[in-house]
């Protein structure tokens, strides 16, 4: 692929045209075409379909399929059945993660917040997030549901926030009544992760990927406790592009709907803004090349770690995904991309 002609910042950056995936799509020996016949002119090629940056050169990304829509009204539907809800977001992405839409939906009912993957967030944001979720009147709890971190504080948290009510129950006759929590959140954010570590058995499906679950199912967490599960549901619209690139980044959209390379790109700018030393380490960069257009920051890693095609040129679509995937595993250290 060939560099962006403005190398004034990586914001400047466009694409070249030639399809969705950059370098290997780019390279000539990958788009060689017959030439036309003399005896008839080729028709003028109409322009292929290609996602366009906004004015400040953002990317675009929407994310909202049908069966979202169904969900979201199967959880207004359910909201009578449950005694309080709650809410799984990210720990890195904490705005990004909140769905504004369950926010409304379960305004009425007792909440708690898991910021879960915090083991993959910086501890210092993350104890921020906790004390400013706690003036919203919702009780907050850092946990990490792979390892099980916190996880052993969500049944006392929810005993003492539904205390009133339970014993409002008991002084109606009703001996140890069984009290309903609803599991909400995006899509990949670990709310299966979760219900199988809190209930000790391996009944949610989980997997690495948003769009898993698809319909709500009822689990036991302890005597007297039960939990809703539901699928995970985005809003039909990413007000601020951020939102969509934070969520992208994170693997809470499926990577189909945006241009890899150009999200790379962006994850950089961020990487270098917060100056995260493993970063650098990990792919080996220079303070000299970590100076450089992130575009050519890209570049860098994908030659430092042999990624290149036919001629030598660096293979950056590969050290995008590269890239991407060694974030979300929190190989490039432990990172908050949003503070309080």
């Amino acid at each position: 692929m060939k560099k962006p002609t403005n190398k004034k910042n990586s914001k400047n950056y466009q694409k070249p045209r030639g399809g969705r995936s950059g370098a290997r799509m780019n390279h000539p020996a990958r788009n060689q075409k017959s030439a036309p016949k003399p005896a008839k002119p080729a028709k003028a090629a109409k322009p292929k379909k290609q996602s366009r940056p906004d004015s400040d050169h953002t990317q675009v990304i929407q994310w909202y399929p049908g069966h979202m829509t169904k969900t979201k009204r199967r959880i207004e539907k359910d909201l009578k059945l449950v005694d309080a809800v709650a809410e799984i977001i990210d720990a890195r992405i904490p705005i990004s993660s909140r769905n504004p839409d369950i926010a409304h939906l379960t305004s009425g009912k007792p909440r708690i917040v898991l910021l879960n993957k915090c083991d993959m967030a910086d501890k210092r944001a993350t104890d921020q997030w906790v004390t400013a979720l706690s003036k919203e009147n919702v009780r907050a709890i850092p946990v990490d549901c792979k390892s099980g971190r916190g996880v052993d504080r969500f049944v006392p948290v929810l005993t003492d926030l539904l205390s009133d009510r339970i014993e409002s129950y008991k002084a109606k006759g009703m001996v140890n009544p069984t009290m309903r929590v609803m599991i909400v959140g995006i899509p990949n954010v670990g709310k299966s992760t979760f219900i199988n570590r809190i209930s000790k058995k391996t009944k949610a499906t989980a997997a690495d990927r948003p769009g898993v679950t698809r319909g709500n199912q009822w689990f036991t967490v302890s005597k007297g406790f039960e939990m809703l599960d539901t699928p995970g549901v985005l809003w039909p619209k990413f007000d601020d592009q951020k939102v969509g690139e934070h969520l992208a980044f994170t693997g809470a959209i499926k990577s189909e709907v945006m241009d890899t390379e150009l999200l790379a790109v962006r994850l950089i700018d961020l990487l270098k803004e917060l100056k995260t030393p493993e970063f650098a380490e990990r792919y080996q960069l220079t303070e000299e090349e970590l100076s450089l257009q992130s575009y050519e920051v890209l570049e860098k890693i994908a030659r430092h770690r042999g990624m290149l095609i036919s001629g030598g040129e660096a293979d950056t679509e590969r050290a995008a995904y590269t890239l991407l995937d060694e974030f979300r595993a929190a190989k490039l250290g432990r990172i908050t991309l949003e503070k309080p």
